[in-house]
């Protein structure tokens, strides 16, 4: 986990080298905890997802926190959920990014939530639970030594073109798939369309 990653100016998370984004879905609640000077936090935002991590950004910081990153690697104990009378969601933890020169044991695991509020989530869910399974599956075969600290880039080199191909397009998921790799300009272009439409139907 880190707080707050690198944004360009539309707000799309700047990428790693070799970083590949899969998707992104609009109009989420987060929720995530342990946030330093703040503790548990809510917003609502976008969550993006690359063959590396995710990223949730807020729509309006809340306080100091404007965005939050997540390793897939340091994610675990993820489960979808479809309570009865509330938004189906995703749950889990995520172990926080230590620097090599701190003691982990001053670090904190989060526990995050993302719930669905606005469409439904047939595609999000399937294409999430599929890449961090292949991401896992990919850093036991490179790794199969234990290690004491995992480095979250090693993600990067996980197969994800075979499983994009064959993603499950729900109609009710409003999702963004990335067929090909999202620039700011094109990002900005999309959102000023998207104003410009909201406001035509005012």
């Amino acid at each position: 986990m880190a707080l707050n990653p690198q944004l360009f100016q539309n707000g799309m998370p700047v990428p790693f080298v070799n970083e590949l984004f899969v998707l992104a879905r609009d109009g989420v609640d987060f929720e995530v905890d342990k946030i330093p000077g703040c503790g548990k936090l809510k917003a609502k935002g976008t969550i993006y997802l690359s063959n590396i991590r995710m990223v949730f950004v807020a729509a309006k910081p809340v306080a100091n926190f404007y965005a939050f990153d997540m390793p897939l690697l340091f994610v675990n104990g993820e489960k979808f959920n479809q309570p009865i009378f509330l938004c189906n969601n995703i749950s889990g933890f995520v172990e926080p990014v230590v620097p090599e020169s701190e003691n982990r044991a001053l670090y904190s695991t989060h526990s995050f939530k993302i719930l669905f509020k606005e469409g439904g989530c047939g595609t999000f869910v399937p294409l999430f639970l599929n890449l961090i399974s292949s991401v896992r599956q990919y850093n036991q075969q490179m790794n199969s030594a234990p290690a004491h600290r995992v480095d979250p880039l090693q993600a990067v080199n996980t197969p994800v073109d075979e499983m994009m191909r064959h993603a499950y397009v729900d109609p009710n998921d409003p999702t963004r798939i990335f067929l090909q790799q999202p620039t700011p300009q094109s990002e900005l272009r999309r959102r000023t369309y998207q104003q410009s439409s909201a406001e035509r139907t005012m």
